[in-house]
């Protein structure tokens, strides 16, 4: 039989992040979940235009609390459960390698997915057999500072990349801080490791200039994926609205009764928008995007805390770790990056492969993240729309 999450009653809205002011707070006027459950962010709110903020929300209760559990939430998506979602089953890295890059330290990175990957019957991935590495940003091994909120990122990126490619070799490059130089320069030093085929940001800021930060991101040959950020159709946000990158947009998946097994539609929270600075993307221009420059998202994939929010094991502090249900496009660009490893294809520019291959995506014709002018920034349709892009693996065929 196959291994499928639970599903249950989870409501869908857009989640609010307005006053968010401290790691972990949850959202203003949270959308309810079941049980009394809503949607927290897990990092601190950007407060500079030259900083960002990770996009991974958790599943918190009533009083903004994650209780501490000794085993998996039972509605959480599980390694077994994303792969049959998007027909990865059959497909191997075969030794190829994908980034993570993120802020910040995380001491205890190396035993949490140790703990994920036991729980899930895959194999060992750590810094002894070769699998996994761990450097700051510029390749040494003297590693930032730990922060929570970014911590949990990092758990929820290594843990996604995984469950969708369990044989890829992980390389996580932790920047000193959440400024895009900082991050930008973990770009950088992670296109320099050997067997990197795939870059993963899972954070963003508001819409900036490729020419200003595009030399960060500018890797033809890997692909570079960042997610589109989880405020709803909001307009642009770096570095996903970069001309260099798959923008990577976010769906609520749920177990159905049809012939894939599964059913998506749009995350009310799912990032979408038109730069106003850099160039559109040229695979794109048949499309109908409806932006006169570069249109966000590419691709999308699983992203609601609670229609389809992985399972993750992630630090509560510097020593302690738990079991909690992660959502947010932190979790569909990571997902997508290791479908690129999958896949083997990423020369060139990667983000014009899916635009050459739509027709191996599950396309998402359902559900909305917002008011827009123009319907298809906001609303999902047949083909290309804002908050899925082309829609979601179907394979890697795509990619």
């Amino acid at each position: 039989m196959k291994q499928r999450i639970l599903v249950s009653a989870l409501g869908v809205g857009a989640l609010a992040v307005a006053g968010l002011t401290s790691t972990g707070a949850a959202i203003a006027a949270p959308t309810p979940y079941t049980a009394g459950k809503h949607a927290a962010k897990v990092c601190a709110t950007a407060t500079s235009p030259h900083t960002a903020s990770c996009h991974a929300f958790k599943l918190v209760d009533a009083k903004g609390v994650s209780p501490a559990t000794a085993t998996p939430p039972a509605t959480g998506l599980t390694p077994a459960g994303l792969r049959d979602a998007y027909k990865l089953n059959g497909l191997s890295a075969n030794g190829r390698t994908v980034a993570i890059v993120d802020a910040y330290g995380y001491p205890n990175l190396e035993r949490d997915l140790g703990v994920y990957r036991s729980q899930f019957g895959l194999s060992a991935c750590t810094v002894a057999n070769g699998c996994l590495r761990i450097i700051n940003q510029t390749g040494g091994t003297s590693l930032p500072r730990f922060n929570t909120g970014w911590a949990g990122e990092q758990a929820l990126d290594v843990d996604a990349v995984s469950a969708a490619a369990p044989d890829a070799k992980i390389v996580v490059v932790q920047a000193n801080s959440a400024s895009f130089a900082d991050l930008g320069t973990a770009v950088v030093t992670a296109a320099k490791q050997p067997g990197v085929v795939a870059i993963s940001n899972s954070y963003g800021g508001g819409d900036s200039a490729d020419s200003t930060y595009g030399t960060y991101y500018n890797h033809p040959g890997i692909a570079v994926t960042a997610s589109t950020g989880d405020n709803g159709y909001q307009g642009a946000s770096y570095p996903a609205s970069s001309s260099y990158v798959t923008a990577v947009g976010g769906t609520s998946l749920v177990a159905a009764s049809n012939t894939r097994g599964w059913s998506e539609s749009v995350w009310s929270g799912a990032g979408s928008g038109c730069s106003t600075v850099n160039t559109a993307l040229s695979a794109a221009s048949s499309f109908g995007t409806g932006c006169s420059k570069r249109a966000m998202a590419d691709v999308s994939a699983a992203a609601d805390p609670g229609k389809g929010g992985m399972a993750i094991y992630y630090p509560t502090s510097k020593t302690a770790s738990t079991w909690a249900q992660f959502g947010g496009t932190s979790e569909a660009a990571p997902i997508i990056a290791s479908v690129y490893a999958l896949s083997g294809n990423t020369a060139g520019y990667a983000n014009a492969l899916p635009y050459a291959h739509s027709g191996s995506l599950f396309d998402v014709t359902t559900g909305s993240n917002g008011s827009c002018p123009t319907t298809q920034w906001c609303n999902a349709r047949t083909g290309w729309d804002g908050p899925t892009g082309l829609g979601t693996p179907n394979g890697a065929g795509a990619f």
